[in-house]
This record gives C-alpha cells, sequence and structure tokens, in this order.
C-alpha cells in the first residue's frame, strides 16, 4: 500500500518508522510529511534515503492508501480535508476527533471492527493512558461487566514528546553538576519531583487528560462503565504506569482473571509476587505489549480488583497502535490495492 507520515520529525513520528520498520506491512511508497523547519531534511527507511516534504494544501495525498498523523490537533484539524480528500485514510494521533460521533476511536485488540465504518475517512487514534488501560481492561469485561474504574496514571516525560524527554534528562544532568534545572517544557521541575497535573484544569478541577480517560473508555469499550482518573507526571523518561481499580457486576475469582490476561491479546502478565515479579517501565520500554501485574481483591470494594498497569507511551500508546490499526484494515480488504 501506499502510505504517508505526517509529522514525520516528531517522537511519535520517528516511532512510526521504527514500528513500521518492524512490521511485515508491505509498503509499495512512503511519503513523509513535517513542518517548513524539517522540510528537505533526509530519513532513510528500510534501506531507501527519502525526503521529507513540507506539508501544505493541495493534491500531495492522491494515491495514498493510509496516512499516520501526528503533528498536533490544530495541523489535524486543518490538513484532514486536504489528506482524506483523494480516499486516503487518515488515523490521527491527536485529540481533534476522539470524540467526534462520526470519527471511530479504535484500539485494535478491543473494537477493531469499529474501524471498517469511517464516514469521514478519518479513524481517531486514543489518549495513550487510554490505550494501555482498556487492552487490560477488555480482558476483565469478558467475565464480568465493570461498573466502574479509578485510576491513578504515572506517565513518563515522552507524553509531552521529544522535548519533554529532552527536559528531563537535561534537569538530570543539571542537578549532577550543582547547575540549576532549566523548566520549560513542564509547569515544575520533573526531575526527582511528581507533577499532579497533565493538560489544563476544568471547572471540575479534572483535568483534560483525566477527562479523555473518561470519555475516551466509554466509547471504545461501547460502555457505561464510570471512569475517575488522576493523571500524575513523574520522572520516568519513557512507558506509562497505571494503578487500576475496578468494580464488576459480578464477583471475579482471581485465577479466573489471572487466565483471562493470559489469554487477552497484546498483554503480558507478569504477577508473581512472592519473587517479585511486576512490570516496571524501565523494563517495558519499547515494548510491544500492555503488561500487568500486582493483582488482587480490592479491600475495600465488593466485587473488586486492583492491578497494575504499564505501557510503552510512544509506541503501544500512539505509534504501534495506529499501525495495528492500518494492519487490520489491509487484513479486512478496507484499505489498500485490491
Amino acid at each position: 500500500m501506499n502510505v504517508a507520515i505526517v509529522g514525520v520529525s516528531g517522537a511519535v513520528g520517528q516511532e512510526f518508522l521504527r514500528v513500521l520498520s518492524e512490521r511485515s506491512l508491505k509498503i509499495d511508497r512512503l511519503e513523509l510529511f513535517a513542518s517548513e523547519r524539517s522540510a528537505g531534511k533526509k530519513i532513510t527507511f528500510r534501506g531507501k534515503e527519502y525526503t521529507i516534504r513540507q506539508l501544505q494544501h493541495g493534491d500531495d495525498f492522491k494515491d495514498i492508501d493510509v496516512a499516520f498523523v501526528s503533528a498536533g490537533g490544530s495541523v489535524s484539524l486543518e490538513y484532514a480535508e486536504t489528506i482524506t480528500k483523494h480516499g486516503a485514510v487518515m488515523i490521527d494521533n491527536s485529540s481533534a476527533f476522539r470524540m467526534q460521533e462520526d470519527v471511530p476511536l479504535v484500539v485494535p485488540e478491543v473494537n477493531a471492527a469499529d474501524a471498517l465504518v469511517r464516514p469521514r475517512g478519518i479513524i481517531a487514534n486514543p489518549n495513550c493512558t487510554t490505550i494501555q488501560m482498556v487492552v487490560a481492561l477488555n480482558a476483565i469485561e469478558r467475565l464480568s461487566h465493570i461498573r466502574r474504574v479509578h485510576v491513578a496514571t504515572y506517565q513518563a516525560a515522552s507524553g509531552a514528546g521529544a522535548r519533554g524527554m529532552a527536559e528531563l534528562d537535561d534537569q538530570i544532568k543539571a542537578i549532577s553538576r550543582g547547575e540549576e534545572p532549566e523548566v520549560k517544557k513542564f509547569a515544575y521541575q520533573l526531575a526527582y519531583n511528581l507533577i499532579p497535573q497533565i493538560d489544563v484544569f476544568g471547572d471540575d478541577d479534572y483535568t483534560k487528560e483525566e477527562l479523555k480517560m473518561y470519555h475516551e473508555t466509554r466509547k471504545i469499550m461501547h460502555s457505561d462503565v464510570q471512569v475517575s482518573a488522576t493523571c500524575v507526571r513523574v520522572p520516568v523518561t519513557r512507558a506509562h504506569s497505571e494503578a487500576i481499580w475496578v468494580e464488576t457486576e459480578k464477583p471475579l475469582s482471581l485465577d479466573d482473571v489471572r487466565e483471562a490476561f493470559r489469554k487477552a491479546p497484546g498483554v503480558v502478565l507478569q504477577d508473581d509476587p512472592s519473587d517479585q515479579v511486576y512490570p516496571m517501565p524501565l523494563f517495558i520500554a519499547e515494548k510491544d505489549p500492555v503488561y500487568v501485574g500486582r493483582l488482587r481483591k480490592d479491600l475495600a470494594t465488593p466485587n473488586g480488583l486492583t492491578f497494575w498497569c504499564v505501557g510503552d507511551q510512544i509506541k503501544k500508546g500512539a505509534a504501534l497502535n495506529a499501525v495495528q490499526i492500518a494492519e487490520y484494515l489491509a487484513a479486512q480488504g478496507s484499505i489498500g490495492k485490491k
């Protein structure tokens, strides 16, 4: 198929190239787009050199089958019609279209078939924290309907892109030299600190990030589940972690839930407290699956369970999820050359 990447110079854009190089998706033509600042730069992919082009309105997406877009919500909104007008499927990594009724919001392990109905030619990639959570929740939902979820996230600097990761690294180096760390990307110093705010606060004092987890989870799972989140930035370079509490309609045995996790697509169970086996972001970075562990009964809630969940934010939380959507569509004959 013919593939385009919009925003290729960013952290997620670079991850798209890495993921595509690892996968078996056949690419006949590859077009790379970025801002004027990056236009003209060379990138090597699968042994061939490509030149980054400046994103502009016109017919550059003619004959493109799928466009992976990760250049920010304002760019997605401005260029959606340009990208899709000749029939390209736009898989968008921003929040611009996620909650629009005529745009499917897709995590392939959970609701892949939703991607087949796309009136506007757009499929939205969910928020990174939502993606890894619903992959894990779906295993439990298959056993019993989940009534409510409480989640506390521990989100890596990678959630703020390449600049966020660089700022954390620079701050740690500055402190080690006895210098004052510079704060630009985050509201406060992230090194050796936790920041209990991701995105801006609303009138109800929840942040946009926290409300994304509420609304997106319900849309993806086609569920009335209630979700309450507290999202925290932590001084980890890459891979998000989540402490998750769920309440189900009927009681579930831990053995049944463990078996469900073992069988669930995209999930790896690491759960042996006696040997201190549990997922940690240090070891999950650059891995494909979502990892779960620390599974136990919730002592405070009847029919309650709690577990720990870790996933690579840039990979499964962004680029890989989008590529998996394209792979599913290709397998269904919904995109690509017939």
